[in-house]
């Protein structure tokens, strides 16, 4: 199923921050976001203390050999850096440092207790002394407010932010959840808070090159991973409804025992997405080739064929009989032999839960140039790893060197200190369009054509909107957005706010709290592009658009005869952002996925979960559509700074499950150098060793509290709090790796603790005696009981035409001289179907009040 493409994709070439300078201090918080920007073509120094990065003691290893320079955690975050040793404790040191921040443009921080130490360090410190120098930072969890000081880790981010809450398994036939919530595997709250810094790091780059202003970005982990969540937030905030976790498939409103994925004879596992009525047109037909049809039948005669499930859709029982035979079908075959391409050509969302490394012996992927073979040249052999989100015609992912050995490169680097950089001078530019916050949007007068759908590529053109672009979103009637989720109630806001049960929603397309969420800060244009006048319109706005940004599948607009080549045709420079779910270029371009499709085929799912023989409980929502959006909002602004400063336009071929797929360097390496195949870990934590370190119920209905402890000084503080020292001396939990070797004792000890405790108070007592605690938050207490989240202003209230004013969830980057507003420059909520068509038509093309009339009624708008 390959697609012909007349373009010509990178897979080496200029890098988006060529000749960009950025020091990093980081550790686990901030090392992938340096690893980004390193791929994107920036140089990225490592400042690391003498004793080498915290990082380099994080498993797996080299041939199970700990040592400093054979983590291949480390080598999987820091590939494509230089290392520098500077001991910031010294005046040397320090001094060395502000001679390379005076060489750089962006200064990445992620390690608190060294800024709050030097003053010199500081974020207004190190701005007064390098102008037009960038400060990005990553905390725990902000810079204000009543949690600033609290100790975390990736699973107490996950717990606290949602994650946990969404992801897990089934309940028992009781109705009550008999296994805790899972933390999907790994470091996915630095994944998440580290592709929104990049983001706003990118934001500011573009400023700068237009103004010469500098600026401070930054951003909390715990604000970042809240937002990640897809359904809860908004099914709490619009109708008072809670959300319940299931076993690899998405948390909704009324639970089922009916899994979406298969087990075959040899013990892996396939998912089957979608059971509509439209879906099993498909199906039955599908099966019967196999004579296991059963029972089903092809959907009666007035059915809806052209509605499909989307993510979160409550299931019916044909849905669930479809399922069950499914399932049979799917216990009849090995792994190997599963007949899933086969399923795809007929129609269907099905695909194998692949391993992580399953993929780099894929086709497709090798024909993308996904994965790298990096040279390390002191083993004598090549590793494998994760190196490319996209493809492009102008610019191209840097595999990078293998990550620096400590000090690699201090003499070359310190010995040649460059001049301070040259910084950019202010361009005359017209007024700025100010944001609500009373400062200018990093991203005003830009225009974006957006054919963006469903989250993955809708939640890239939302954050464009968010940092001051125009952007125009394009729907049409035969084919809407996904508008009917978390819908506003009915009695609108003050039915809500006295609300004690969920409340009924209302059906009205222009009423989806999911939709506005998505959505916010765009106008809305309904556009026929099949119809020759649409076309003409389209080509149009094209014409006067910096980007055109497109989630359908491959080759959709090419046949509407809106391929790259006629978008050239109309504007040479014009960049044009596509992301589908396998990408365009390779053998899987037409295959179909959803966010869930896409995990299983990244390796996200089978990740996750309790250790085999239990089933993966993978992901309770899209999470590859926020990571697919987030990516495809990076590769908007790379390519919009990357015309900045050549002038050149490109097209960009991005994957959602690419997107994914790039983060899974660690077990890719363990198998590449080690020859280990992934196996699930549940809430443990083996490669930065802690126990305990796992969700343990508390008082009440489904209550939990992640606690890690990484030191023995925790786990004393621990012990003490559960007044129970003689912890401390039983020889099973004396030292961490007696604990960690009796892990399953050690979590029924703390769970007979935890059990008579309010997850609150508890967290709050851990927290005052030193220890990383969070409550598993539901989408309830992040809005309704959070004080830091409140303190942070995650939410910002919008309107829209018809659902009326609602909170929505803003950027969690903070800008300090270009603040993003989630709202845009259209100041309101998410537009209504085709709401902007007269001011679009008229204020743009030139259209006059009979002519948009007309197109009305010929069924072009």
């Amino acid at each position: 199923m390959t697609i012909p493409h007349k373009d010509v994709f990178l897979q080496s070439g200029p890098g988006m921050l060529d000749g960009v300078r950025v020091i990093e201090i980081a550790d686990e918080l901030g090392e992938y976001c340096g690893m980004l920007l390193a791929g994107l073509g920036a140089d990225v120094v490592k400042v690391e203390p003498p004793g080498g990065s915290p990082t380099r003691a994080f498993g797996p290893f080299l041939d199970d050999t700990p040592g400093p320079e054979r983590s291949l955690h480390f080598f999987g975050y820091n590939r494509g850096k230089r290392s520098v040793v500077l001991d910031l404790e010294t005046e040397e040191g320090r001094a060395r440092f502000l001679s390379l921040a005076e060489s750089a443009d962006i200064v990445l921080d992620a390690a608190e207790d060294t800024r709050r130490r030097h003053e010199a360090l500081r974020p207004e410190a190190l701005a007064a002394r390098v102008p037009g120098l960038i400060t990005a930072r990553i905390t725990p969890f902000g810079d204000t407010g009543p949690w600033k000081d609290h100790k975390a880790s990736d699973l107490v981010h996950l717990a606290l932010g949602g994650v946990m809450m969404n992801c897990g398994y089934d309940f028992d036939p009781a109705g009550r959840y008999d296994l805790p919530p899972i933390a999907p595997q790994l470091w996915h709250a630095y994944h998440i808070t580290g592709e929104q810094l990049a983001l706003g790091i990118l934001a500011a780059l573009l400023h700068r090159h237009r103004t010469g202003e500098g600026q401070d970005v930054a951003c909390a982990v715990h604000e970042a991973v809240a937002k990640n969540t897809e359904l809860d937030l908004m099914s709490w905030v619009m109708r008072h409804a809670p959300l319940y976790r299931q076993t690899c498939r998405h948390a909704v409103e009324t639970p089922t025992h009916s899994p979406n994925i298969s087990h075959t004879k040899d013990g892996r596992w396939m998912i089957a997405y979608g059971v509509s009525a439209r879906d099993r047109a498909a199906l039955v037909p599908f099966l019967e080739r196999y004579e296991m049809a059963g029972d089903l039948e092809p959907p009666a005669e007035g059915e809806d064929l052209r509605a499909r499930n989307v993510p979160g859709s409550a299931a019916d029982d044909a849905s669930t009989r479809a399922l069950e035979v499914i399932q049979r079908f799917v216990r009849c075959h090995i792994y190997d032999n599963l007949p899933w391409t086969e399923a795809q050509e007929a129609g269907l969302f099905w695909a194998p839960l692949r391993k992580p490394h399953e993929n780099v012996l894929d086709d497709h992927w090798q024909a993308r140039g996904t994965f790298s073979a990096i040279e390390h040249e002191d083993l004598g052999r090549s590793l494998v790893y994760p190196t490319s989100k996209w493809l492009s015609t102008a610019t191209a992912w840097r595999p990078g060197r293998r990550a620096p050995h400590l000090g690699e490169h201090s003499a070359e680097v310190l010995a040649t200190l460059p001049e301070p950089r040259a910084r950019p001078h202010a361009q005359p530019a017209a007024a700025p369009t100010r944001s609500e916050h009373g400062k200018p949007f990093p991203l005003q007068g830009v225009r974006i054509f957006d054919f963006s759908w469903f989250l993955a590529s809708a939640g890239g053109t939302r954050m464009a909107a968010a940092l001051g672009a125009e952007v125009i979103k394009v729907e049409w009637k035969a084919h809407p957005d996904t508008r009917l989720a978390a819908m506003a109630p009915i009695g609108g806001r003050a039915a809500r706010e006295k609300a004690t049960e969920p409340l009924e929603g209302v059906t009205d397309s222009d009423m989806g709290g999911q939709f506005n969420n998505k959505n916010p800060g765009k106008r809305g244009l309904s556009l026929n592009i099949r119809h020759p006048k649409g076309l003409e319109i389209a080509k149009r706005m094209i014409a006067i658009s910096d980007v055109v940004a497109e989630g359908f599948s491959p080759g959709v607009l090419d046949r509407a005869g809106l391929g790259y080549d006629v978008m050239r045709g109309l504007r040479r420079d014009i960049i044009y952002v596509q992301q589908s779910g396998m990408g365009s270029q390779g053998t899987y371009g037409r295959f179909r996925t959803v966010g869930p499709v896409a995990a299983a085929f990244a390796g996200t799912s089978e990740m996750s979960g309790l250790p085999e023989p239990a089933m993966p409980a993978g992901w309770g929502y899209s999470y590859l559509d926020w990571i697919g959006a987030y990516g495809f909002g990076l590769a908007v602004l790379g390519a919009l700074y990357h015309r900045e400063r050549t002038g050149e336009g490109q097209r960009i071929d991005s994957s959602q499950c690419e997107s994914g797929i790039f983060l899974s360097a660690t077990p890719v390496l363990d198998w590449s150098a080690n020859g280990r195949v992934w196996t699930r870990i549940g809430n443990r934590s083996p490669y930065k060793p802690a126990a305990p370190h796992g969700a343990y119920r508390c008082r009440g209905d489904d209550r939990w509290i992640a606690i890690a402890a990484f030191t023995e000084a925790e786990w004393h503080a621990l012990a003490q709090v559960a007044g129970r020292n003689d912890w401390r001396d039983d020889p099973r939990f004396a030292t961490l790796a007696a604990r960690l070797a009796h892990q399953d004792e050690l979590d029924a000890a703390i769970s007979a603790f935890t059990a008579e405790q309010d997850a609150f108070q508890l967290m709050a007592t851990l927290q005052a005696a030193g220890v990383a605690a969070g409550v598993c938050q539901t989408a309830q207490d992040r809005c309704d009981r959070d004080p830091q989240l409140a303190a942070l202003d995650w939410l910002t209230e919008v309107t829209g035409t018809k659902i009326g004013t609602w909170p929505v969830a803003e950027l969690p980057v903070k800008l300090s001289e270009t603040p993003a507003h989630v709202g845009g420059v259209t100041r309101r909520g998410a537009p209504c179907y085709g709401e902007d068509n007269e001011a679009i038509l008229g204020e743009l093309l030139g259209y006059g009040s009979a002519e948009i009339a007309v197109l009305a009624e010929e069924g072009v708008i």
